[in-house]
């Protein structure tokens, strides 16, 4: 148990931005039988966000969490996200109450600042985002404020500092990305722990990238014959951080739920022998010089053109890893009904909102170079 919130059971969350679909519809039965493993081995923490799966995860909750057991036997945590609401404290009331309707809640246990950077701070602040949900806590509607946060080190600084009464930061944070400059993710960590802010971790396994490694990394876990899978030693390494409180994993079918719970259930750190071989690890991955893109999707929602970046993008690692994977085939499957990444028009609309700050727009015309005839 943390010192920080009594109440969270255990420092595994889930994340509920890659339920299990069909269709094109969450796939509520098998979400309902994760919702069930998750709780009955003693886990609490669920986190979502009115935009995640275009709104379906907020009522995926409702179907197969809130309304289905007692308030008391999950913490669920939402997000007051960019661009979906209007730029007052009236909008931004109006927003938070669709999200408790969707859910099916009262309150929420956590609110976040959702996917704070530079300029959607000063958006923030301008319309005074910080100070409602605030007043939404001293209302009752909301037990503890924090943020999300993807940007340079020095932001999380200013925000943790104009206003310190933020109890919680959720940050990206991997074996891959601890020393990205981009990322900075070894930085964002030691600014929470400069603040003494207990911290929720993003991305531990990057989209699904440390899970299924190149094959020469993969060997390195392979060979320390432990019979574990990628998964869990990305997730480990995490979660042996001090202050980390909660480890998320957007995970999306019940074999994915079983493998996580089966090592976080009795957490044990990373010992000497596997910390070097994740640190063997990080230098292949980095080497390969692949596209650091985790498939959140941000990207797509508004793109004119219809283009499933997300796709272009690991077809293009796909190329660059597996001589014989048959990366043309899914690259035409990707741009059936949907853009081509030559029909990009350049308007950047891509780029404000990657939380990982790729060059979008140049990587697409490497993707149509490599693809298209």
């Amino acid at each position: 148990m943390n010192t920080y919130f009594p109440e969270i059971k255990k420092n595994f969350g889930f994340g509920c931005m890659r339920l299990p679909m069909k269709g094109g519809e969450v796939d509520l039965e098998e979400t309902c039988r994760m919702v069930d493993y998750f709780l009955e081995n003693g886990f609490n923490y669920f986190d979502t966000a009115h935009g995640y799966l275009s709104g379906k995860s907020e009522k995926a909750l409702k179907a197969c969490l809130t309304s289905r057991y007692p308030r008391d036997r999950y913490l669920l945590v939402n997000k007051l996200t960019n661009g979906m609401f209007t730029k007052s404290p009236e909008g931004i009331r109006k927003f938070f109450s669709s999200q408790l309707e969707a859910c099916g809640v009262d309150y929420f246990d956590f609110y976040l600042m959702h996917a704070q950077n530079r300029e959607y701070y000063e958006a923030f602040k301008s319309c005074g985002a910080y100070e409602t949900a605030f007043e939404l806590k001293a209302e009752g509607k909301v037990r503890h404020v924090g943020l999300s946060f993807h940007d340079k080190a020095e932001v999380l600084d200013q925000i943790l500092t104009e206003y310190p009464d933020i109890e919680i930061v959720q940050i990206q944070f991997n074996y891959v990305d601890y020393d990205d400059p981009g990322i900075q993710s070894r930085q964002c960590y030691e600014v929470c722990r400069k603040h003494g802010k207990p911290i929720v971790v993003m991305e531990p396994v990057k989209g699904g990238n440390l899970a299924h490694l190149p094959v020469d990394a993969a060997k390195v876990l392979d060979d320390l014959g432990e019979g574990a899978s990628q998964a869990s030693y990305a997730l480990r390494y995490v979660a042996s951080f001090p202050q980390i409180i909660v480890t998320l994993s957007g995970m999306s079918s019940m074999d994915q739920m079983r493998d996580n719970v089966s090592f976080m259930k009795d957490f044990h750190p990373l010992d000497e022998k596997e910390s070097e071989a994740i640190d063997k690890v990080k230098e292949i991955f980095k080497s390969k010089r692949l596209i650091a893109c985790t498939g959140c999707s941000y990207c797509t929602d508004g793109c004119p053109m219809r283009i499933s970046i997300p796709d272009m993008f690991a077809d293009l690692n796909a190329k660059a890893l597996h001589k014989n994977w048959n990366s043309d085939f899914y690259f035409m499957v990707h741009t059936q009904g949907r853009g081509k990444p030559s029909d990009c028009i350049e308007c950047g609309q891509c780029e404000s909102v990657c939380p990982q700050h790729l060059p979008i727009i140049e990587t697409l015309k490497k993707a149509s170079k490599a693809f298209e005839k």
